[in-house]
């Protein structure tokens, strides 16, 4: 986290210098997981969904147009907490639309798709009709199949965030810093396997080869198991990982799924205990909130190239 923290820390600095420029010409259409979404000036009164989306806007310092919050993953990170201190919480888990459209948005940020269902914060469509816009977190598409992730896409998704709400300054000092930072990770070059465990017991789900996983596998110089998969994250099973034998297995902290409980079971299931990383221990974790394409996802990288730096691979 200390890695995590110097990098907002930068990017804070860097936003309070930067000057403030109108350079959006509104209105402004964007396509967005195959929907054309229109926005006639800059969104003022935002309800974002998954952290992924909260903490997109408190990076940029957009915070103040929040008016509520839903199905976060976690707590929002100290160097955002003051700011995020005071947003209205609408649900803990999906918003119904009757509770989303309470607060009066002009705009739904939401981190999954599947977010925008009739019974979660309304479809697209019917969101539209009611003069309200709708934006997916580009990788998290699924009516069409995103790109494969990247650390450039992912910028370019802060750059189109930035456009969006007029702020290319401060969303250019972001990604500058972020750059920066990215480019100090030095890749693990012991020639290492890893799997990306992110939840599940009986079938455990795990990370594929074209989200945010592979990307920050491949910045670690670790070769995904499952890379070969062309998809964000797959139900596996335990006997392809067993056979796998991977020498660093990457645990998601998750509130409903936690890394202690993850690491009693791969110790104490006859399949997995015999697994060199379960024998001697050799995990990194991450934060749910973090392992998914986001801001979070450079200071999570640095974080755990320090993590497997420190691993020792002497029997």
């Amino acid at each position: 986290m200390r890695a995590f923290n110097h990098l907002v820390g930068l990017a804070v600095l860097a936003l309070a210098a930067g000057p403030a420029l109108a350079q959006t010409d509104y209105p402004l259409t964007i396509n967005n997981c195959g929907v054309d979404v229109t926005f006639a000036a800059a969104p003022e009164r935002v309800v974002t969904i998954k952290s992924t989306a909260t903490e997109m806007l408190l990076a940029l310092g957009l915070g103040e147009k929040i008016v509520g919050v839903g199905f976060q993953d976690g707590p929002v990170p100290e160097p955002w907490a003051a700011a995020a201190a005071d947003l209205s919480v609408l649900s803990e888990k999906l918003p119904s639309q009757e509770v989303v459209l309470e607060v009066e948005p002009d705009l739904v940020y939401g981190g999954w798709e599947s977010n925008f269902a009739a019974d979660g914060a309304g479809e697209r469509a019917s969101l539209a009709a009611l003069g309200v816009a709708s934006y997916v977190s580009p990788p998290a598409c699924r009516s069409i199949t995103p790109a494969k992730l990247s650390f450039e896409g992912l910028f370019a998704d802060i750059a189109e965030m930035g456009t969006i709400f007029d702020v290319s300054s401060a969303a250019d000092a972001l990604i500058a810093e972020q750059k920066a930072t990215l480019e100090s990770i030095a890749p693990d070059t012991r020639g290492l396997t890893a799997l990306w465990y992110s939840s599940g017991t009986k079938t455990p789900y795990v990370g594929a080869g074209s989200n945010a996983p592979a990307m920050m596998m491949a910045a670690l110089g670790l070769t995904n198991i499952m890379g070969d998969v062309d998809d964000g994250w797959i139900s596996a099973s335990w006997e392809a990982i067993v056979d796998a034998n991977p020498d660093v297995i990457i645990l998601v902290d998750a509130a409903w799924n936690p890394v202690a409980q993850k690491k009693k079971l791969l110790a104490e299931n006859p399949i997995t205990s015999q697994l060199d990383a379960v024998v001697h221990e050799r995990y990194l974790v991450v934060p749910f909130a973090a392992s998914e394409a986001g801001v979070r996802n450079v200071g999570a990288s640095v974080d755990m190239a320090a993590q497997l730096a420190a691993l020792s691979f002497d029997r």
